[in-house]
């Protein structure tokens, strides 16, 4: 009983995680413009670009969401941050959801 109480405690304590995913058919749809430079299929067409197909779904949506609030410099933020400043919280998350589930 002890331990599945510390467990629980344990799961609820864990910061960043999403109770709630995100739609993978809703990110598909949005996710046209994204394969340009990461490939219709996630992944990436030139090596500069890394591949998105099977990435963490919280990496993704953490990464998208810092380069929307411009906390995420350097690389390919140029071309990052404008295309993550249109996105909502939601359509990170289901884009999130499509493409850590290819």
């Amino acid at each position: 009983m002890k331990k599945s109480v510390v467990l629980m405690l344990s799961l609820l304590a864990l910061p960043g995680i999403s109770m709630a995913a995100g739609d993978a058919a809703a990110g598909k749809a949005k996710a046209g413009v994204c394969a340009a430079c990461h490939g219709a299929n996630g992944k990436a067409i030139m090596p500069a670009y890394p591949n998105l197909a099977g990435q963490n779904q919280a990496y993704l949506e953490t990464a998208l969401k810092a380069y929307k609030n411009g906390q995420r410099t350097g690389g390919m933020s140029a071309v990052m941050v404008p295309q993550a400043k249109m996105l909502t919280d939601k359509d990170i998350s289901n884009l999130a959801a499509y493409f850590s589930g290819l």
